[in-house]
């Protein structure tokens, strides 16, 4: 018989495998959705939901209906055109079931079904089937009712007429995911699905679109007292609008000027649409939009956007005298401080880059967009002075703020003779010089900054001790990050520079962790330097550099005895506490990292084959945004707010 090794090296015509129907999907599901945690799970959601969004952008549906129910399944309702009912020629069998059964089938490649459509690959629907568990289709269309049932992409009920649909008209689609796909969670999050939903209600001005939650869990209280399904109506007439008040009012900022500035222009079957609105913060915030889809990396629609907008506040500020001739133009940095912006185009044959469409390439939407913002915002500045002076004067304010920061650089690199003399005073670098194998501590206080250097590996370990609670970034412009004591070791020590001088090649550390006290204080370290990573050096987060250390809470062990158990919850002490027999058990709570040994900080926070990092991760940019405006900013109602509601869920802060 032949041994493994020897069957593993055959390679002959039968190991060629071909992947018929659905099978594809289930077996590579990444290449279709992106990824099977939480954010793919989510993602089957909005494929269906847009299939119902691109019957209202064809003004054919008004009225969307979602609801998680009980059993962990999800159901999306509309009341339009429903599916064609007939048989489809081509492939000889129902068109509802080729719709969900076969990859690249749908109505969006130009047969005259959808001039306009978020979903352009035929895959949605089918690849949704092929990762659930089960699924069930009622199509109501010309009056009659149909269904259909699926379990793991295999017809399981036949395709059947089932009478008159009563007057009722549209698609109704019910699934539950497969545990076998998504193993590491197959229950809906309410609050990740409503801020999409959201979204779409914004971008379809007038379409309802109501979320209900029949999970006895998450059950809410009514005005009776009574214990009831969560429930929210979302219908916004006055569209993107509506949505820059709405980000305005969640990031917890006030807008400088009261009125929203709406665009709107219309090319043939494209249309654009832009609404902004400055604020007192320091940062910009845009969203953009192509046929309803998030685009979270851009696109020509952005680029055309961020263009016109630094053209015409430039030419503005030159007419009115506010820059001289022999000054330089603002920046688009400048002009977009303190920003919140909504780009929405719709047009036909979008090329996005892949399905899950994160970035717009058509080029002819840089042009429309330029366009028109060039156009209508000219206008408005002339039309309303006020307004006008309000956002040049903090356009001018950013400029001279980055003058500063820039000069500050520029000392500082010349005062860079070499390396030694750029690198902070208590830095205790490592031995290895080459970044993907060395790791910085960021540690609170000089008591713990001692402990870790004393117990670090300092072959490829190097140690920060920090001065203090850092800026807070979110409520200062970057002159003063430059300036700050506080943040001029970190900068100095990463070497990669900050804002748009970030050279990530030139990261000295591969892994910077932040290494806190695990309480109040050393949770609010935490944030400080996540927000200042997050509004500043955002790429060391996007590409994986940013860990949270995870020292213990607990220290339990039995006198006279050898074993030692550590525990970060409450609820982690008392298994160890059962683990260690429950009797004459000993338990030390530790009020910071200086009052563990070396020996206890090496073992339970720094060591590689111990111990527990958390990587700091961006879901949703645009959520990030919002969280750390609304708890680093100067409002604090709405902190308030979010923290009565969220601290329930946290035995300690997870950022």
């Amino acid at each position: 018989m032949q041994n493994q090794n020897e069957m593993l090296d055959q390679y002959e015509d039968e190991q060629i495998q071909v992947l018929k129907g659905l099978d594809a999907v289930r077996k590579r599901p990444g290449m279709y959705i992106g990824t099977t945690s939480t954010r793919g799970l989510h993602h089957l959601v909005y494929e269906i939901v847009d299939n119902s969004i691109d019957e209202a952008m064809a003004g054919r549906c008004d009225t969307i209906t979602l609801t998680l129910h009980a059993d962990g399944s999800v159901s999306v309702q509309d009341n339009g055109r429903g599916v064609p009912s007939g048989f489809n020629a081509e492939e000889n069998r129902p068109t509802l079931e080729v719709v969900f059964m076969i990859l690249h089938a749908g109505g969006k490649f130009g047969g005259g079904g959808y001039k306009i459509s978020g979903g352009l690959h035929g895959v949605g629907a089918s690849v949704v089937n092929a990762l659930s568990e089960w699924m069930e289709v009622r199509n109501c269309h010309e009056g009659k009712a149909y269904t259909l049932r699926m379990e793991r992409g295999e017809i399981t009920r036949p395709f059947a007429c089932e009478g008159d649909s009563n007057g009722q008209h549209g698609l109704y689609v019910r699934f539950k995911p497969d545990c076998e796909i998504f193993r590491e969670s197959i229950e809906f999050d309410y609050d990740y699905l409503l801020k999409r939903m959201r979204e779409q209600a914004f971008l379809n001005a007038g379409v309802r679109i109501t979320m209900r939650d029949e999970r006895p869990d998450q059950f809410v209280e009514d005005e009776n007292g009574q214990m009831v399904p969560r429930v929210d109506d979302l219908c916004y007439e006055g569209g993107i609008r509506s949505f820059v008040e709405h980000m305005n009012a969640a990031k917890g900022v006030d807008a400088i000027h009261p009125e929203v500035i709406y665009m709107k222009a219309e090319k043939g079957d494209i249309t654009a649409e832009v609404a902004m609105q400055y604020n007192d913060s320091y940062n910009e915030n845009i969203v953009t939009f192509a046929n309803n889809m998030s685009t979270i990396d851009g696109g020509t629609h952005e680029t055309g956007f961020k263009a016109a907008l630094t053209k015409v506040i430039n030419e503005y500020a030159r007419k009115k005298g506010a820059l001289k001739e022999k000054d330089k133009n603002l920046s688009g940095e400048d002009v977009r401080e303190g920003l919140c912006a909504v780009v929405s185009v719709k047009l036909p044959d979008a090329q996005f880059e892949s399905q899950t469409k994160a970035k717009l390439g058509n080029s002819e939407i840089r042009t429309i967009v330029e366009t028109v913002v060039s156009a209508k915002l000219k206008e408005f500045l002339e039309e309303n002075p006020a307004t006008a002076k309000l956002i040049m004067d903090k356009s001018m304010l950013a400029y001279v703020a980055r003058e500063k920061a820039r000069l500050a650089r520029e000392r500082e690199r010349k005062s860079a003779l070499s390396t030694s003399l750029t690198l902070p005073g208590k830095l205790a670098d490592c031995n290895e010089k080459r970044a993907d194998l060395t790791e910085l501590y960021l540690v609170e206080g000089d008591s713990a900054g001692g402990t870790a250097k004393s117990c670090r590996d300092s072959r490829f370990q190097a140690i920060l001790p920090l001065r203090g609670k850092v800026l807070n970034v979110e409520k200062a412009r970057l002159d003063k990050v430059y300036s700050t004591e506080s943040l001029i070791p970190i900068i100095q020590a990463l070497g990669c520079g900050l804002g748009e001088d970030l050279d990530i090649n030139r990261l000295r550390y591969g892994k910077i962790v932040i290494m806190s006290d695990a309480d109040v204080d050393g949770s609010h370290i935490q944030v400080l330097l996540l927000t200042f990573f997050f509004r500043h050096m955002r790429p060391l987060i996007e590409q994986g550099h940013i860990y949270l250390a995870m020292p213990p809470l607990y220290k339990i062990y039995k006198k006279n005895s050898k074993k030692i158990l550590y525990a970060f919850t409450d609820a982690e002490k008392n298994k160890c506490i059962e683990e260690l027999g429950g009797v004459n058990v000993e338990t030390d709570r530790y009020k910071g990292l200086g009052e563990m040994n070396a020996d206890q900080l090496w073992e339970t926070t720094m060591d590689p084959e111990t111990r527990t990092l958390k990587l700091v991760t961006i879901e949703d940019a645009s959520s990030c945004d919002e969280i750390f405006s609304l708890l680093m900013g100067d409002k604090v109602e709405p902190r308030r707010e979010f923290i009565a509601k969220n601290a329930k869920y946290a035995e300690y802060l997870d950022v």
